[in-house]
C-alpha cells in the first residue's frame, strides 16, 4: 500500500486553487477591459461585474476597491504595449525600422483600447496607476539603449534619462491623438518616429559615431557564419 503524506495533498490543493484564482482574477480584468472599452473611463464596478457575468461582491474577493481593479487593468495594459513594443526594437534590421516597428505596436494596442488608455493617463484615484508599468518599459528601454551605446564605445550614462524620456514621449503623444484625432496612425506614427531617430542620431553624432555603424555592427552579429562567409 502507497501513502501519499497529508502535507503533499494539502500543497497539491492549494496550487491547484491559486491557479483557478489567478485564472479567474484574469478573466474579470479582461471583463473590465471590455466594459471599459464599451462604457468609456467612468464604467462602474457593477457594470465591469455584469460584462464578466458576475456581481459586485463577486469582483471585490479579487480586488479590494475600484483603484485595484483599474490597477490591474493597467497592469494588462502595459503588458499589451510590452509584447509589441520590446520585441520590436531589439529584432534584427535597421534601428530606424525597429523604432517604427516598436511605434506603430505601440499605438496599434493603444488604438484598439483608446478608452482603457485615457482611463489610465487621466486616473485620479490613488497615486499613479502607471507608475510601475512605465518603469518596467523604461528599464527594458534603458537597457536596449546603454548596450547600443556601448557597442558604439561612447558614453551610456543618459540610456536611463533618455528611456525615461521616451516613456513620457509616448504617453503624451498617444494621449493627444486619441483625443484629437486629427491624423491617421500611420502619420502620427511616421512622425513620431522621426523624433526619436533624430534624436539618436543627433546623440550619436555628438559623441562623433553614426548610428550606420550600429546597424552594421548588428547585421554582421545576425549573420550566420555561412552567411558570414559568402560576403
Amino acid at each position: 500500500m502507497v501513502y501519499v503524506n497529508s502535507r503533499v495533498k494539502s500543497d497539491r490543493r492549494t496550487t491547484r486553487w491559486d491557479e483557478h484564482r489567478e485564472q479567474r482574477r484574469a478573466e474579470l480584468v479582461e471583463a473590465a477591459v471590455r466594459a471599459i472599452d464599451r462604457l468609456g473611463p467612468d464604467a462602474s464596478v457593477a457594470e465591469m461585474a455584469a460584462e464578466a457575468k458576475a456581481s459586485k461582491p463577486v469582483l471585490y474577493r479579487y480586488f479590494a476597491d475600484k483603484n485595484e481593479i483599474h490597477a490591474a487593468v493597467a497592469a494588462w495594459s502595459s503588458a499589451r504595449v510590452a509584447e509589441q513594443l520590446l520585441p520590436a526594437l531589439t529584432a534584427p534590421g535597421p534601428i530606424r525600422d525597429r523604432i517604427a516597428a516598436g511605434v506603430d505596436g505601440y499605438l496599434r494596442v493603444i488604438e484598439e483600447h483608446p478608452q482603457v488608455f485615457l482611463l489610465l493617463v487621466h486616473h485620479r484615484g490613488d497615486g499613479d496607476l502607471l507608475a510601475a508599468e512605465k518603469g518596467t518599459i523604461a528599464a527594458a528601454l534603458a537597457v536596449m539603449l546603454g548596450d547600443s551605446l556601448r557597442s558604439l564605445g561612447v558614453d551610456a550614462a543618459g540610456a536611463e534619462p533618455w528611456a525615461h524620456g521616451l516613456v513620457g514621449l509616448g504617453l503624451s503623444t498617444g494621449e493627444w491623438w486619441l483625443e484629437r484625432r486629427t491624423m491617421s496612425r500611420s502619420a502620427v506614427g511616421r512622425y513620431l518616429t522621426e523624433l526619436i531617430w533624430h534624436a539618436f542620431a543627433g546623440i550619436a553624432d555628438g559623441y562623433g559615431v553614426s548610428l550606420d555603424d550600429l546597424d552594421r555592427k548588428s547585421s554582421l552579429r545576425a549573420a550566420t557564419p555561412i552567411e558570414k562567409g559568402r560576403r
